[in-house]
């Protein structure tokens, strides 16, 4: 795990020493992806030039030292991630008489460069990883990103050059750079909390889509990113032909597959260890390290002394089954608070899943501990686990019956009952309602229902049960709410059952834009190096061969893992209702959290800074202070992008 980045330009003013200098304050910029060294490379003469920070994983020695040059001396590498399947790739590479100095992942990438070219050698490659290649023949600069997104990489214009980089922070101070704010971006920010690829919060610059490669000859070169990759392909092809063999065959297949997975991204010269929350995803994958090593697995869990936010009980039960050399930290919602000043610079850009501050401290104490941990990340996506897709569909079913207008009708009743006359019911009801209804906001919930009710289609209902904000750009002045994967249906694979379709439509968007940013951004701050098994490439094709019944029945998501979990932990530990990694924000933003938000979203700041239309975010927030309505997700977008623009700013 490290950081790169670096530039092209045109300019004749830049000397080998300013070329060096420039990409070497870049690389300092972002020195917690790489605080154990760092390097660059410069060529005057093309006007290129190539930083590295590392976090040493694999080849502790010098002979994993980035910028790498390959051995005919052609291609220059800098290079952030982990190639999982480099050992079997040395061994094809040496059969065809390539010698190495080292064993680093980086050495094979250029070995197998020289080999089979970029994207061939690229597709190869079964890793989480960012790259960039110069190739000193043809004097071209290539850009590479793995299939989902694991990590990330920013591009674009600054000035006369072509600039890149892991962090945006390492090119605000770039010479030349414009850091104007893309309101179309921020607008995407409002309505699914985080800003989807290809685009940036800053104008001019763009995040390199997942499993693609950019190659450009000059630094105003207005080439477009290729894919190397395509998930709408496989999910196609797997749902084209499906897995026809027993459900029995089905969880052998997967158990030996995520065997596999599991086995390879455990490779490491240093402290290893996994997350584990309790949950069925997190667990399967603490099992099945714990059976392939020969000492327990270090585990790391957060708990929280409000008793609806902690699941700690469950992990340390799990871990007690598996005989983990387990670690909790129970936490204060102080500690929690402690960590929103630090936002804005862990994520560089404005991200609003408020799951990234126990995601942070999580990673902060296992760094105290590991250098890489394994995650159980992507087994929603990949079999079902998320309840839309389950008690969406179910909704939708019901309703979709009546007419549009009868539909429109019952939307409206559900909506003029004030959701804090609802909360206040549920809350006396509570002894009598059943226990996944008591510590949520009902009335909320009733309005989010009346969405569903009035949506006129499946596509809709989708959407809007993916956005905060319904009608972004009449929040954010000057704002456009441009298409994404989501809203072009002109991109969605060919798949028949919806439920794929949401499935697919969340691997591609939600999956790379929240859940892997959150993760990425969270760990990097603390210098500490995260895996997701499930994101091999051969998890994934097989996951999408799978018929919808194989993942979600019963109303019940996930029901291959937790086949497969059963092997290894009993039911009777895992059966329980699904939870996020929450925290109570709502309350904070009425308490302790007050203050801070207040002067972020007072009136008179929001007209002078000039992005927000100030009215329906003062309406929202008067609401949520008074309980009548729990609005924490939309102010949270808001606040969120408010800090960073202070800091950026």
């Amino acid at each position: 795990m490290c950081g790169i980045s670096g530039f092209l330009t045109s300019s004749p003013e830049r000397s080998s020493e300013r070329l060096r200098t420039d990409v070497r304050r870049m690389t300092d910029a972002m020195v917690r992806r790489g605080p154990d060294d760092e390097g660059a490379w410069v060529d005057e003469a093309c006007g290129v030039a190539l930083g590295h920070r590392r976090l040493s994983i694999l080849d502790l020695s010098s002979a994993g030292h980035q910028p790498m040059c390959s051995t005919s001396g052609r291609f220059v590498i800098v290079f952030n991630g982990e190639i999982y399947n480099f050992k079997l790739l040395r061994v094809s590479l040496e059969e065809k008489g390539h010698a190495f100095e080292g064993h680093s992942d980086t050495e094979l990438m250029l070995a197998a460069i020289e080999e089979w070219g970029i994207q061939a050698a690229t597709q190869r490659f079964n890793g989480m990883f960012a790259f960039a290649v110069w190739d000193r023949e043809e004097r071209t600069l290539t850009l590479g990103r793995d299939r989902l997104g694991e990590k990330p990489l920013y591009y674009g214009q600054a000035g006369d050059a072509f600039v890149f980089s892991s962090e945006l922070k390492t090119l605000r101070g770039f010479p030349g750079f414009e850091a104007e704010i893309d309101r179309s971006a921020l607008t995407a920010l409002l309505r699914y909390n985080y800003i989807p690829d290809p685009w940036c919060i800053y104008q001019g610059l763009h995040k390199l889509p997942p499993g693609t490669l950019l190659t450009l000859r000059s630094p105003t070169d207005l080439a477009s990113p290729e894919p190397y990759w395509s998930l709408r392909q496989v999910v196609t092809r797997g749902t084209r032909h499906p897995f026809n063999g027993t459900s029995r065959e089905a969880i052998d297949a997967f158990d030996a597959l995520l065997q596999e997975a599991v086995e390879s991204r455990m490779i490491a010269d240093v402290p290893l260890g996994a997350f584990l929350s309790g949950g069925v995803d997190s667990s399967l994958i603490v099992a099945l390290m714990q059976a392939r090593g020969s000492q327990p697995v270090k585990t790391f869990t957060i708990g929280f002394h409000e008793k609806e936010y902690n699941e700690a009980g469950y992990a340390k039960a799990v871990a007690a089954h598996l005989g983990t050399d387990h670690t909790e930290l129970y936490v204060t919602g102080q500690d929690a608070l402690d960590v929103i000043p630090l936002l804005p610079d862990l994520y560089d850009e404005p991200f609003s899943d408020y799951s990234q501050i126990p995601t942070y401290l999580v990673c902060k104490m296992a760094r105290q501990h590991v250098t890489v941990a394994l995650s159980g990340d992507a087994g929603d996506e990949l079999f079902g686990g998320y309840e839309r897709y389950a008690v969406g569909r179910k909704l939708w079913n019901s309703f979709a019956r009546l007419p549009q207008p009868a539909r429109q009708v019952a939307a409206a009743l559900m909506r003029s009952m004030p959701a804090s006359a609802i909360n206040t019911l549920a809350r006396l009801a509570g002894p009598v309602l059943p226990s996944r209804f008591r510590h949520v906001a009902v009335g909320d919930k009733m309005h989010k229902l009346a969405e569903v009710v009035a949506a006129p289609g499946l596509e809709t209902l989708y959407l809007n049960l993916m956005s905060h904000w319904k009608r972004p750009e009449q929040i954010v002045m000057g704002g456009e709410d441009r298409p994404t994967v989501i809203t072009d249906r002109s991109d969605w694979p060919e798949v028949a059952d919806f439920t794929h379709r949401m499935m697919h439509l969340d691997m591609e968007t939600y999956l790379p834009g929240d859940i892997l940013t959150k993760v990425d951004r969270a760990a990097m701050g603390v210098s500490l190096e995260t895996r997701v098994p499930l994101l091999d490439p051969n998890v994934i094709e097989f996951a999408w061969t799978l018929p919808p019944a194989l993942k979600v029945q019963g109303g019940q998501g996930k029901w291959l893992m937790k086949q497969t979990l059963d092997r290894y932990v009993p039911r009777a530990l895992m059966d329980r209702p699904k939870r996020g990694f929450g925290i109570p924000l709502d309350a904070w933003l009425r308490g302790p959290l007050r203050d801070w938000a207040e002067d972020l979203l007072s009136e008179e700041r929001l007209r002078r800074e000039g992005y927000f239309h100030p009215a329906p975010i003062r309406e929202k927030w008067r609401e949520h202070l008074s309980g009548t309505r729990n609005w924490h997700f939309y102010l949270w977008d808001v606040l969120m992008f408010q800090a960073w623009l202070n800091r950026a700013g």
